[in-house]
């Protein structure tokens, strides 16, 4: 064990402090269903980390490819300590799956590395609604506490 179970407590409790965070939420509209159970489920657990209900803000785009650019206004604003990305792209029968996903993860990516600011991205890729719906509330959580972890520690570097 690497020194004693306190510090290590205080160490994790300072990575997961949202206290002090603004967050920035871009909601993906298509899959509708699926990317509202993320939106709660991420905004629950921002919560839960104490982020206040006034320090969060979600906008909602079309669908996982306009992600991208409102992550970037938000990010021009330089207001937020992270961002979050939700969507869900379920594959279809066509190439079109494959350019979204791809596009949308390039998108979001470059966001995060151009303005030096975390950004958990949470857009779903599956090949069903039913993998989709069993990933929801664990994605939109696990989002939340990524985006909460990052901005802690890149204020800490």
């Amino acid at each position: 064990m690497f020194g004693n179970d306190s510090a290590t407590l205080d160490s994790t409790d300072r990575r997961m402090n949202g206290r002090s965070l603004r967050i920035g939420i871009v909601q993906a509209r298509f899959n509708e269903d699926v990317t509202n159970a993320l939106a709660q489920a991420c905004r629950a657990e921002l919560l839960a980390l104490g982020v206040a209900e006034r320090n969060i803000e979600l906008v909602q785009v079309p669908g996982a490819l306009e992600v991208p650019v409102a992550l970037m206004a938000m990010a021009e604003k330089l207001k937020f300590d992270a961002l979050v990305a939700l969507g869900c792209i379920i594959r279809g029968e066509t190439y079109h799956f494959e350019l979204v996903a791809n596009e949308s993860g390039a998108g979001v990516s470059r966001v995060a590395l151009d303005f030096q600011l975390p950004i958990a991205n949470a857009i779903l890729t599956t090949e069903d609604l039913a993998q989709a719906v069993a990933r929801q509330h664990d994605k939109g959580r696990d989002a939340a506490r990524v985006a909460v972890e990052m901005a802690n520690l890149l204020d800490s570097i």
